[in-house]
């Protein structure tokens, strides 16, 4: 099956799934290249994304796009999800538990794309991975999540509100090519870990420096 018929396929369970909360929003499921390198991943769809049914459409999303231009990318070379698939009521922080329900699809929606690269946009995505991790701290720098790197950067948003956060998402954005080049020599060199240490577990994921 490919990758496109089994996005699609989770794309129509999640649909009929009627335990997972926040049903009155519209379900943004994510888009881009299922053979991507690169995923992005963000919190929760906002106003403009639940109207339209695609991430990172708004005001923020614009950003994004202007920001990965200027990295020398294109949008449509990634691909780009959230961790919570539906609108919370008024664009309130998702709750644990809402985030919970969403982790198996957003499990699977990774495991296909199969990423050599993680973007987490904001702190809840990067919490997502890294539940001990504060963005003010760790947002830039590199890290081991089962096979892939994983890069939190500042929620684009926040960059709408402190305009110094800019450069900072930008200059994560320009380590995309060098970090895809040497994916596969990082791979290599990295220290092998057991079922007890895998990152979804117990350890966190290895910084890599």
């Amino acid at each position: 099956m490919t990758k496109e018929l089994e996005l699609a396929k989770l794309l129509r369970e999640m649909a009929n799934d009627a335990l997972l909360p926040l049903h009155e929003s519209r379900l943004v499921f994510g888009e881009g290249d299922p053979d991507a390198e690169v995923m992005l991943i963000g919190e929760a769809p906002g106003f403009y994304e639940d109207l339209e049914g695609k991430p990172f459409v708004g005001r923020a999303g614009k950003l994004l796009d202007k920001l990965i231009e200027e990295a020398d990318h294109q949008r449509q070379e990634f691909y780009i999800t959230n961790i919570v698939k539906r609108r919370p009521p008024n664009n309130r922080d998702p709750l644990p538990e809402e985030i919970g329900a969403y982790k198996p699809y957003l499990e699977k929606q990774i495991d296909i794309i199969a990423p050599k690269i993680i973007i987490a946009l904001g702190r809840y995505a990067m919490n997502y991975f890294l539940p001990e991790g504060k963005i003010s701290r760790d947002q830039g720098k590199i890290f081991w999540w089962q096979n892939a790197l994983l890069m939190p950067l500042y929620h684009p948003a926040a960059a709408l509100r402190r305009a110094d956060l800019v450069n900072d998402i930008l200059g994560g954005l320009k380590k995309i090519s060098a970090l895809t080049a040497e994916y596969e020599t990082l791979l290599q060199k990295r220290e092998p870990h057991t079922e007890d240490s895998h990152p979804r577990t117990k350890e966190q994921p290895q910084l890599f420096s």
